[in-house]
């Protein structure tokens, strides 16, 4: 098995004000890779849509040294790196021009029947699922804390351009969530370096969540609720860096 390699120009779509990757154009890019990488070893959209299954992400840990900005070309590097009777893992390294490594992330993934919406045996779908030991973070996905106060409170509504072939919410737009529920003033101060995210509920068109946030100086706490509180769709531990 080799690792799947593909290289990214930013596009000026994808950037902020600053001119640096958007938080939720790096989710996308890392989906991208790892959908690519899936469809090249044979289990990707296709696959899963002749079989009934799909791909869900359950967990993910990203670490930021920099983030590219408009027109810089990156290289993505991506491979399946472990697996047991439910659970996937899927590692990432982002590279910019210089082949300086910018990015790194581990994830974990689960494939989930879309009729039953209950998660399946990988050794029944893919007995031949093949890895590569190798991880750029510690693949621990410890349970995340909830926040212990509240601070902020941010309310919003999952539009129907939120949805993705999975009829639900996606990855991508839970740290866009988060990240949102602070104030401009920090954004012009502080850039994300640190992201690690537990999802726990899909969350569907029309939906409204709310937002509650812990700031703790340069770390931040999140948990994504419906706004009725029946379900918690999602927690996140961020941390930033200055600009």
């Amino acid at each position: 098995m080799e690792k799947f390699e593909k290289i990214f120009q930013i596009r000026s779509y994808e950037c902020d004000k600053f001119g640096a990757l958007r938080i939720v154009s790096l989710m996308n890019l890392l989906q991208d890779a790892a959908d690519l990488s899936a469809t090249q070893l044979g289990f990707g959209f296709d696959f899963c849509k002749s079989t009934g299954v799909s791909w869900v992400g359950t967990n993910y840990k990203i670490e930021i040294k920099s983030l590219p900005k408009v027109h810089d070309k990156i290289t993505f590097t991506t491979w399946p790196s472990g697996a047991n009777k439910f659970m996937a893992l899927r590692d990432f390294r982002a590279f910019d021009q210089n082949g300086e490594e910018i990015i790194k992330a581990t994830s974990q993934w689960i494939l989930v029947d879309v009729v039953k919406k209950r998660p399946v045996s990988l050794n029944t779908y893919l007995p031949d699922y093949m890895s590569i030991d190798e991880h750029v973070i510690e693949p621990e996905f410890e349970k995340l804390a909830s926040p212990q106060r509240i601070d902020l409170k941010k309310h919003f509504e999952a539009r129907f351009d939120d949805i993705d072939l999975n009829c639900h919410v996606n990855n991508a737009i839970y740290p866009l969530w988060a990240a949102e529920s602070l104030d401009s003033d920090f954004h012009e101060k502080y850039v994300l370096s640190h992201l690690e995210i537990s999802y726990k509920k899909e969350c569907l068109y029309g939906e409204h969540v709310e937002v509650q946030t812990e700031i703790n100086g340069l770390e931040t706490k999140h948990v994504i609720l419906t706004e009725n509180g029946e379900k918690e769709l999602a927690l996140l531990h961020l941390k930033w860096q200055e600009r």
